[in-house]
């Protein structure tokens, strides 16, 4: 486990050390490329004269030419950045001609990347800081203070998401060293751990409005067909998020007196965002200087980009060793090969990275409240499992950056609380087609009449959305060439305005065109993890029971005795909602059991869940959820993922908050994101009245 130790942490240590390694690496570079001399007598003596004149070039060049150029470097997604490497290079050359001669801006660059790698290696090596007292000095300096001289003494909290982590987990991941941080908070008695449960459906844009705004009502899944607008409504599409956010937010969000929100789905009506799903098109909420703590470090876009790139070898690495010792379950090439990679290395590492300098800035802000999600672990355990090394490697690197926020917050313009929370946890196991060599949608095909047209609408996307938040956010700025440049280079990529990277959804058969006979029904299947949900597509209103056993004689009664699945739910004209099983049914509206009780096993509030999703508007004609095996602790996903979530049964439906341990539960067991909101608000609430009282 890598700790800090105090002789690494002493400045006139580190400066040495890093002075030492940069001279190495430039003579290592001059060794590899040959556009790269240095001459002299002593050659390690002049390549630590060179590391000085370029390090005194980033110390007093850098964060000037980083402000002034920070829009170009935020419109070529950090790619700027690296030339500004390379001319730095290229000047110190210039200073000393006799000694270090670089060929062209192209060496340079490439120098810059050698050198940024063997800092990276020794650092880690060496149990260095990642984030050295010039670069904070130079971020407290340019930071823009929104606290002042009266409010500088009332506290501020970070709350921080680990999105997808169970509080069981959390607890393994612990024991096995993997959440060092959070670990010591609680041992040394600054925190408390506390779990909660969620609402249905588990996933993160029904998690995050109650979370983030108090309500999370009429969203049933990840993914589902509105029947008002006749359309499939996925909460990976911005523009969708930002109508829930409105439909959702009564301007009293955790985030709306004058909090941050860092790489969210929702805002929480934060006035200053970044890489937030709901607000995309919000100018007003947009501001580029965002991204200056992450810039104004000369080398952080370019260790960015070999972090990302060692992340592309370790999951190569990872996926190798998975296939070579026959673990099970596994995702095929499919899932983990072809661009997948990228993909997980943008979530957790960019991402990541992102997330943390920019708070580093709110911090030596004195901003208020902030919110961010990362997203790694969630990422990882989709593809690898929920308990393997490689989520909780992913986990760990997440915890690493909690250790660097504490740091930054020592010496920041107010005292800082941090509450560390997921917004729900991950069921694991092998996925329904892997089990079963059919879909959903195939087995519903199947046992429907073959008059009757059944589609899908693909998968969630949740990987593939984070890019497009993305790229989007890089977009949407004060710079109206930015959206001609990026619009051109994703020209046929562009849906009004947002970036849409990856697999397109289905259309869906309304049925309003169609010239079929008039008993012909379109059914739409879709997947949130273990959750689907199905609509007819052609009645606008919700089919009921006796509908559904008269247009498709079978279909019902087929679903519940599958083996993969663990009950249905439709609502019947006569009783309301009915939850079958294979052996029984519940009447939920008249608390009825015949037979077995089809919800055994998937928790105590398992019939208040459903009955809750069964008075949304857009709940499905019927809600399918798969088995669920209390002896494996194993589900089995709609969509093929190996660790998922939507649905109910298993750790999927266990996330956590840990909290400072002076605050105080409002509630013993939190249940529904709603009521985490509530804590959440009172807690800051809670924090300003008792300062401005002891004041």
């Amino acid at each position: 486990m890598r700790k800090e130790h105090y002789f690494t942490r002493h400045p006139i240590f580190r400066v040495a050390v890093i002075w030492i390694v940069e001279a190495l690496a430039l003579l290592l570079m001059a060794w590899l490329l040959d556009g790269i001399r240095i001459e002299g007598e002593y050659k390690f003596l002049t390549a630590l004269a060179i590391a000085a004149v370029i390090g005194l070039l980033n110390a007093l060049l850098w964060p000037i030419l980083s402000y002034v150029l920070l829009p170009f470097a935020v419109l070529t997604l950090g790619l700027f950045a690296l030339v500004l490497n390379g001319l730095i290079i290229m000047l110190a050359s210039w200073i000393l001609p006799d000694n270090f001669m670089v060929a062209s801006l192209w060496t340079a660059i490439l120098a810059s990347f050698g050198i940024t790698a063997i800092n990276i290696i020794a650092s880690t090596i060496l149990t260095i800081d990642d984030d050295n007292s010039w670069y904070r000095n130079v971020v407290r300096r340019r930071a823009k203070k929104v606290v002042t001289a009266e409010n500088a003494h009332i506290p501020g909290i970070l709350f921080l998401e680990i999105d997808g982590l169970s509080e069981p987990v959390l607890e393994k991941a612990m024991a096995q060293g993997f959440a060092p941080t959070i670990k010591r908070w609680i041992e040394e008695g600054n925190h408390k751990l506390v779990g909660w449960e969620t609402d249905l459906s588990s996933q993160t844009s029904a998690s995050q409005a109650g979370i983030l705004h108090g309500s999370n009502y009429n969203i049933p899944a990840f993914r589902w067909y509105d029947r008002e607008r006749k359309a499939i409504v996925a909460s990976s599409n911005p523009d969708e998020v930002a109508r829930l956010e409105k439909e959702h937010s009564d301007g009293k969000g955790l985030l709306a007196d004058d909090g941050v929100s860092r790489g969210n789905l929702f805002s929480g009506d934060a006035p200053n965002v970044m890489t937030t799903a709901s607000t995309m098109k919000d100018m007003s909420r947009l501001h580029v200087t965002d991204f200056y703590a992450y810039f104004v470090n000369p080398y952080n876009f370019t260790r960015t980009l070999l972090l990302m790139f060692w992340d592309i070898v370790v999951e190569k690495y990872q996926f190798r060793k998975a296939r070579k010792n026959n673990v099970t379950p596994i995702l095929g090439k499919e899932k983990r090969g072809g661009i997948y990679p990228l993909l997980r290395a943008f979530t957790t590492v960019i991402m990541r990275e992102l997330n943390t300098y920019t708070l580093v800035g709110d911090i030596f802000a004195g901003v208020p409240s902030a919110y961010a999600t990362f997203v790694g672990y969630d990422e990882v355990a989709h593809h690898s499992g929920v308990e393997t090394h490689d989520a909780f490697d992913a986990l760990y690197k997440i915890d690493q950056q909690f250790a660097r926020l504490e740091s930054a917050a020592e010496t920041a313009p107010r005292p800082y609380h941090f509450v560390i929370l997921s917004d729900h946890g991950q069921s694991g196991g092998s996925t329904f087609k892997q089990r079963y060599h059919m879909t959903l949608e195939d087995l519903i095909r199947d046992l429907a009449d073959e008059k009757f047209i059944v589609s899908g609408g693909g998968e969630s996307n949740e990987d593939w959305g984070h890019l497009n938040v993305f790229l989007t956010d890089a977009v949407q700025n004060d710079d109206s060439a930015s959206k001609r440049i990026v619009s051109r280079a994703l020209k046929s990529r562009m849906q009004d305005g947002n970036v849409v990277l990856g697999p397109e959804g289905e259309e869906v058969e309304t049925g309003e065109d169609t010239a079929e006979t008039e008993d012909q029904q379109n059914l739409v299947v879709l997947a949130s993890g273990n959750l689907g949900v199905v609509y007819s597509t052609t009645i606008e209103e919700r089919l009921t029971m006796e509908a559904l056993e008269f247009l498709f004689p079978g279909l019902l009664q087929g679903l519940a005795d599958h083996e993969g699945i663990g009950f249905i739910m439709i609502r019947s004209e006569e009783h309301g909602a009915v939850v079958i099983g294979k052996k029984g049914r519940y009447y939920l509206a008249e608390d009825r059991i015949e037979g077995e009780n089809p919800l055994a096993g998937f928790g105590a509030k398992a019939a208040d869940h459903l009955r809750r999703e069964d008075s949304f508007p857009n709940c499905p004609d019927i809600l399918v959820n798969s088995f669920y095996d209390p002896a494996t602790n194993e589900v089995a996903a709609f969509e093929e993922l190996i660790g998922c979530h939507g649905g109910m049964g298993g750790d999927q439906t266990n996330p956590f908050v840990l909290y400072p341990s002076e605050l105080q539960l409002d509630k013993e067991h939190m249940v529904g994101a709603a009521d985490v909101y509530h804590q959440l608000k009172a807690w800051l609430t809670q924090l300003q009245q008792t300062e401005k009282i002891a004041a």
